[in-house]
């Protein structure tokens, strides 16, 4: 038992730092597992041939990534499409017109919907998005519009969680100002609270599309997962995180290499944005 108060404290200090270590440890040993099982790839086949290539036939010798890579970038904008409206104006109701009890009640059930397993949304896409589509639009139904409408509907909570954080920190007296200048409630939100809440809002548009490129079930269900460049909204495709989960099971050889070499480019491609949201943040502060 310590008994010294300033011991006690610095035992305190040294156990919380090793835990927040610890943290970081997994994720550099995460990330250095995928560089060391996908780097060879790179380096036997060439960063072009994978990144560029447009064919992928791992058991003929080719890598090529290019459509998935292109794949992920539609379903991705898609969801931002979907989800950054009505994401924002959650968050705008919620912190400008929302009364206190709807807002207690709201915010914690649109924050429920984080809690719902992936599966289970591409349960939902499958039975009833997928059908819709097919009957009164055209097409298979597992298309990008499919994959792009339930993405869209996962990022919800992450956009209108930090954009409500970033409009209520907004200082009331903004608020204050802009009503006595003679706007209206709107006009207020439009040209003074928004703006200054915008590197708030971009983050979360940005960690909302790091969430839609790095989401697998939902993906693998609804989006038909087919090899090629979708051209038409109403195509199948195949993500980076659909190609790795399907073919992880049975991939041998450079085969597995190959994918842990998609693996690199996801994990690149999800640190690019979080840094980017990272720094729309600070840049808030």
């Amino acid at each position: 038992m310590i008994k010294n108060p300033v011991k006690k404290e610095q035992f305190v200090k040294w156990v919380l730092v090793a835990f927040a270590l610890s943290s970081l440890l997994f994720l550099f040993l995460i990330f250095i597992f995928i560089l060391f099982e996908g780097l060879p790839l790179f380096h036997k086949i060439g960063l072009k041939n994978i990144i560029m290539g447009s064919k992928w036939a791992p058991t003929k010798g080719s890598f090529g990534i290019f459509p998935m890579i292109v794949s992920s970038f539609l379903v991705t904008f898609g969801a931002l499409v979907i989800g950054a409206p009505m994401g924002l104006s959650c968050a705008i109701y919620l912190s400008e017109y929302s009364g206190k009890r709807m807002k207690m009640f709201l915010k914690p059930a649109l924050e429920l919907l984080a809690g719902i397993p992936s599966v289970v949304y591409g349960f939902l896409g499958v039975i009833y998005i997928v059908p819709l589509i097919r009957n009164y639009i055209g097409g298979s139904g597992f298309s990008l519009l499919a994959t792009s409408i339930i993405l869209g509907i996962m990022i919800l909570p992450t956009i209108i969680s930090i954009s409500f954080d970033s409009l209520m920190s907004v200082p009331k007296t903004y608020r204050e100002g802009s009503f006595a200048m003679g706007a209206t409630k709107w006009q207020t939100i439009y040209k003074v609270i928004i703006p200054a809440a915008k590197s708030g809002i971009l983050a979360s548009f940005i960690l909302g599309m790091g969430r839609a490129i790095g989401e697998t079930m939902a993906v693998i269900m609804i989006a038909g997962n087919a090899l090629r460049i979708p051209t038409s909204i109403l195509d199948p495709l195949r993500t980076l995180t659909g190609n790795i989960a399907l073919e992880l099971a049975y991939a041998t050889g450079d085969h597995r290499l190959g994918l842990f070499s998609t693996g690199v480019v996801l994990l690149v491609i999800i640190m690019i944005l979080n840094y980017i949201a990272n720094f729309g943040i600070k840049r808030k502060m």
